[in-house]
């Protein structure tokens, strides 16, 4: 177990680098875009020379890289160009909503997806299977972007109801900060139960088919029981894999939804730096998000292995 985690790191490492390599050098491919973003289109000579001094843009690529790096590996993602605060301290408190979000959203999608994908299996070819599969098939076919638009407007156009433009800490308020998150969880969670619901169908439905479980249902087993306590954990091994990686989507794909429903998270964050075109908060909100893929991933893999000992070789 030990030398799998230690592998799993060591892959791990040049996927980090890799991924932060380009984060730091497609910001910089034409160093003349950053002048003129923050510039517009009249400008001086010597105001673009300043420009370029302020973002190391008249430095090598990469040495410009290597003392980048190991400022990121001190916990500096450098400065903002509006706040001029360094970018981990705006950071921190916006890593916990999205977070938050990303969280509810998986609890959510397995709350929903997975109880729903076993009774289907159970039903096979049957009414409530095909009720339940076509609901699956929509919530993967609609994106989430546009439910919410459409919740957000029924709800204010037929009851008067808009999100709360102030956040609810949990800390401070755990009664308003899940009316504030639940909504937006819930309805980003929608596509994620839709996946979760067809995989866990699908992997019930191959163990029904085994042979120790038809011995089972030979023996006089219950169904219950049969499900529970046989087919249920062999079924959900793979699931685990689904969730993990939907999980890392998850924390990407706040952005919209923290827009819409004017939640403080690091996509609200990173929406206003495009904006403003403050492209070192850009960077540091990317490299986050790339790095939480990268060791959501590397979670996934390990747990699955403490599950399943044979994944390990």
């Amino acid at each position: 177990m030990y030398r799998f985690v230690v592998r799993r790191l060591v892959l791990a490492i040049p996927t980090l680098l890799i991924v932060s390599f380009l984060i730091f050098s497609m910001v910089r491919i034409n160093p003349d875009s950053i002048v003129f973003a923050r510039l517009g289109e009249n400008y001086t000579e010597e105001q673009a020379a300043a420009i370029r001094r302020d973002y190391r843009l008249d430095r090598p690529l990469p040495t410009e890289y290597v003392r980048w790096l190991s400022q990121v590996a001190r916990g500096d993602l450098g400065e903002s160009a509006y706040t001029f605060r360094p970018v981990i301290d705006e950071m921190a408190p916006k890593i916990a909503v999205t977070l938050e979000l990303a969280l509810l959203a998986v609890l959510f999608a397995v709350l929903i997806g997975i109880p729903v994908g076993i009774y289907s299996a159970m039903r096979q070819d049957r009414w409530p299977d095909y009720i339940l599969r076509t609901a699956a098939v929509l919530g993967l076919s609609v994106p989430g972007f546009y439910v919410a638009t459409v919740v957000l407007a029924v709800l204010a156009n037929q009851f008067g109801w808009i999100p709360d433009i102030r956040y609810h800490s949990f800390r401070k308020d755990p009664i308003g900060n899940i009316q504030q998150m639940w909504l937006p969880a819930f309805i980003l969670s929608l596509a994620t139960s839709a996946q979760v619901m067809r995989y866990s169908r699908t992997m019930m439905l191959d163990v029904l088919r085994q042979d120790y479980i038809r011995t089972a249902w030979a023996k006089g087993l219950r169904e219950r029981a049969i499900i529970f306590q046989h087919a249920l954990k062999n079924a959900m091994l793979p699931v685990i894999t689904v969730i993990g990686l939907t999980m890392a989507a998850l924390v990407g794909g706040t952005v919209i939804f923290e827009t819409l429903f004017g939640l403080p998270g690091l996509g609200t964050y990173l929406v206003r730096a495009v904006q403003q075109k403050d492209f070192v908060v850009i960077q540091g909100v990317t490299l986050f998000f790339a790095t939480s893929v990268v060791l959501i991933n590397l979670v996934v893999d390990v747990s699955y292995t403490i599950l399943d000992p044979r994944a390990r070789s």
